[in-house]
């Protein structure tokens, strides 16, 4: 990826205006202000990256996770990971050395992998929701419905369109011109941020953004919205409160992971190119770094099994199993 995005760029030369690198100068200009960032970015990087990877071996070590609920959660947080580190280690880097620079390549690069990371975490949502219905509405199809074939089949659509999404977005991007100023008054390459330091005309693009928008984040949204109605009317006939509660529980993780990365990526991208500001900026940092930090948080304490699992593994009794 890293290599066909320097052809192009060294291709597209004279189209950038001699663009050879960007400046992403951050939030603040404030060497104070930018100590308190860089502890402040390093320590959810490492809450992150921690959480997600007990997560991770959580699920893998348990054989009572071995579901396919708990496979795409594993896949989530697997996301995540690579999420952060996708932008936080270079913002990191930036916060402590006087040199802001990122190469042209490296900027496009960044913006693909984010792209494909946020489209990927949006449809796996999308099938964990899917899941979740089978197991509450259609019960006895759960199995075959959600065969190990089936959802490795599930999960390699998702990789797929998020891979083709954010190949597409990175193209168009290559094809804009942009003007002498390469400051980047920001801490990552976000789409929007580069639109606004384009000096060719990009409302195709824009218009792209929004079809494509439509299609690959709010038909899922939709897709959750109905399936979680269909939940909901199928917990309300159940007739034992135990099983009512029990039965919700196996979704409230995931419903208040849905409602923290739609209501951020909602705040930012559902509106004009010329409304974006630096409060949006803000929102793109909460589903850039606080979504991927609060997901394992979410589900570990809101999840019994996940809870009990992480325990073992802490305590060293699932290593034991393993070895």
């Amino acid at each position: 990826m890293v290599l066909m995005l320097q052809r192009v760029g060294e291709m597209d030369e004279g189209n950038q205006t001699g663009v050879s690198e960007f400046q992403l100068l951050g939030i603040s200009d404030s060497p104070e202000q930018q100590r308190v960032l860089f502890w402040m970015f390093l320590s959810m990087y490492l809450v992150t990256v921690v959480g997600n990877v007990l997560i991770i071996l959580a699920i893998g070590s348990d054989s009572h996770l071995h579901s396919p609920m708990y496979f795409f959660l594993a896949n989530l947080s697997f996301t995540d990971l690579f999420f952060v580190t996708n932008t936080i280690p270079k913002m990191l880097v930036n916060l402590q050395s006087q040199s802001k620079a990122i190469s042209y390549a490296g900027c496009l690069t960044q913006l693909y992998f984010l792209v494909s990371l946020v489209t990927l975490d949006n449809l796996i949502l999308a099938t964990m929701a899917y899941d979740r219905y089978v197991a509450i509405c259609r019960p006895l199809h759960y199995v075959t419905a959600m065969s190990p074939g089936i959802c490795i089949l599930l999960l390699i659509l998702c990789w797929v369109l998020s891979a083709l999404y954010g190949l597409t977005l990175t193209l168009l991007m290559t094809r804009v011109t942009f003007c002498a100023s390469r400051k980047i008054h920001y801490i990552f390459c976000e789409m929007y941020v580069l639109l606004r330091l384009a000096c060719s005309n990009t409302q195709t693009i824009h218009i792209v953004l929004i079809t494509t928008g439509i299609f690959i984040f709010l038909s899922p949204f939709g897709f959750m919205i109905m399936s979680y109605i269909r939940i909901v009317r199928a917990i309300l006939r159940i007739p034992s409160a135990s099983s009512k509660y029990k039965a919700f529980s196996t979704c409230a993780s995931h419903l208040a992971v849905v409602s923290l990365f739609y209501g951020t990526l909602c705040m930012v991208y559902l509106q004009p190119l010329q409304t974006y500001s630096m409060k949006d900026s803000v929102a793109t940092v909460m589903y850039a770094v606080v979504t991927p930090m609060m997901n394992p948080f979410i589900y570990s304490l809101r999840n019994k099994d996940m809870h009990g699992a992480l325990g073992r593994l802490l305590s060293g009794k699932a290593f034991q199993r393993l070895t």
